[in-house]
């Protein structure tokens, strides 16, 4: 019987940790402080600038369509801003918060000027206290869990549009795995078929429509990296996880500095009190915050 509390439990940013560095999938996902109990993570300036930003937009969804640009959407960026200024933001100084708050500013007057499909009928998906989540596979006792960040509803095909909200500057490259993610949660927790799917660059206001994966594909893209997580915890409990979760450019050496990659790095820096970050405070999901000092 599936049982959620011993599932392994995947996500975009999880799974993208995976892909991208086995070590940093564990020291951000797995790893706890034993003085804490806390697992850790890393805030910095374009983190903060997304969170903020995140923040004001996906709220709009908890108002009336007709009534959602009627609010003082600056008024709210302000103070979502609050909660990302200084050090809990990762910034090293006021000018370098000054210079990513203004270009969230400039997100958030472009959407007042246009919001797009803000203004018309959205839906969320049901959840509680955790993230939208459900058995990608139960048999492997894997759960996929993420928030979609806005899913419009087309009245004239009675069906879905699922949009990604974009506060970088690069585009999303192809193989990501977050549109197919969103598909597989609207198709589980909701009845509705998904017929668009889109990205949506704040900064320069573009919104780009991308093809739509089949179920199936979908399916086996995110399955396929889920289950090599899954996998690969499974190994680290019989041999460890430092045999295991190693970096592809090989273990970091405090003593020279050198090794590891840019993603595990700074979690290696942490582990070993390196004078280059600094613990800011609790995050909102009970992780141990450092930030980079320059």
């Amino acid at each position: 019987m599936a049982d959620k509390y011993s599932a392994v439990w995947v996500s975009h940013s999880s799974m993208g940790d995976f892909l991208k560095c086995p070590r940093l999938y564990y020291l951000h996902n797995m790893y706890k402080n034993p003085a804490t109990g806390h697992k850790m993570s890393i805030v910095n300036p374009h983190m903060a600038l997304g969170v903020a930003v995140h923040e004001v937009l996906e709220g709009l969804g908890d108002y009336p369509a007709d009534t959602r640009m009627s609010y003082d959407l600056l008024k709210k960026y302000e103070e979502a801003w609050k909660k990302v200024s200084g050090k809990m933001g990762g910034f090293n100084s006021l000018e370098e918060e000054n210079e990513f708050k203004a270009r969230g500013k400039k997100m958030i007057e472009n959407v007042i000027k246009d919001p797009k499909f803000l203004v018309k009928k959205c839906i969320k998906l049901k959840r509680d206290t955790m993230p939208c989540n459900y058995y990608i596979s139960e048999d492997h006792n894997i759960i996929l869990n993420g928030l979609v960040d806005w899913i419009e509803y087309l009245p004239e095909t009675d069906s879905l549009h699922i949009i990604d909200f974009k506060t970088g500057k690069n585009e999303e490259k192809d193989g990501s795995l977050q549109l197919p993610i969103y598909l597989l949660l609207c198709n589980a927790l909701q009845k509705r078929k998904v017929t668009r799917a889109s990205y949506w660059y704040l900064e320069s206001d573009k919104l780009v429509e991308v093809p739509l994966l089949d179920l199936e594909k979908a399916h086996k893209d995110v399955f396929d990296v889920a289950y090599k997580v899954k996998e690969a915890r499974k190994e680290a409990g019989r041999m460890g996880p430092e045999k295991v979760f190693v970096c592809p450019n090989g273990p970091y050496d405090p003593k020279t500095r050198e090794g590891g990659c840019q993603g595990c790095r700074p979690y290696e820096w942490i582990l070993n009190n390196d004078d280059c970050v600094e613990f800011v405070g609790v995050g909102g999901f009970g992780q141990d915050m450092y930030m980079v000092k320059k």
